[in-house]
């Protein structure tokens, strides 16, 4: 038995929406989190289009935007029908696909996805069905409670202390992992402390 798994896992929550490429990059630092930290990271669905529906937007903004409710329609009537568990497998499987893989973001790449967790295909009605919206809404207000209303997806709650990203590409490895975990509760859990960024000179990496 290694020393992290000797020790109780903390529950970390997630929000993420899983058309955002940094997102996806935020959770497979997650995953790695996991391994080498006393972390259990819970799934939760956010959405863009939700937090963007109320500010101006260009057209082609709204354009590339509007799609996205129908992978977190999927999610959301996923773990309404088979419990949040299941949100993890999915959106790997998404995730996988839409970023890793580049495949289009049509029904048919969610079917796919579906199929690899032994998931109901039919579960893919819910991207065109408003039936979920609601949950989606109050999913993503939980996220937004957590941190305020001026930052997007991924959002991070655990414990006492919660934060938006962070924004990181490629997703760090092992011990480096855990290192940036250290690091990031460290100043989020500094009072006072509320923002540190820098301009983006990389493209998402996913590898």
């Amino acid at each position: 038995m290694t020393q992290t798994e000797a020790i109780e896992a903390e529950p970390a929550d997630m929000w993420f929406d899983p058309l955002c490429p940094w997102a996806w990059l935020t959770s497979r630092w997650l995953l790695e989190v996991e391994t080498v930290r006393p972390v259990a990271i819970r799934w939760n669905v956010m959405s863009l289009a939700v937090i963007n529906e109320e500010k101006w937007l260009s057209k082609d903004h709204e354009e590339k935007t509007d799609p996205s409710w129908g992978p977190v329609r999927v999610c959301i009537a996923a773990a309404r029908e088979h419990g949040d568990d299941v949100l993890a497998g999915l959106y790997t499987a998404l995730g996988t696909r839409f970023h890793n893989k580049g495949m289009p973001r049509e029904r048919a790449t969610i079917e796919d996805a579906l199929r690899e967790v032994d998931l109901p295909v039919a579960l893919a009605d819910a991207m065109d069905s408003d039936d979920y919206d609601e949950t989606i809404r109050s999913s993503t207000s939980n996220a937004m409670d957590e941190v305020g209303l001026d930052v997007g997806t991924p959002v991070i709650s655990v414990g006492d202390v919660a934060f938006f990203g962070p924004v990181v590409t490629p997703a760090p490895r092992g011990e480096a992992a855990g290192r940036l975990w250290d690091g990031v509760l460290l100043v989020a859990g500094t009072e006072g402390f509320y923002e540190l960024k820098r301009t983006r000179t990389s493209p998402p990496v996913f590898d």
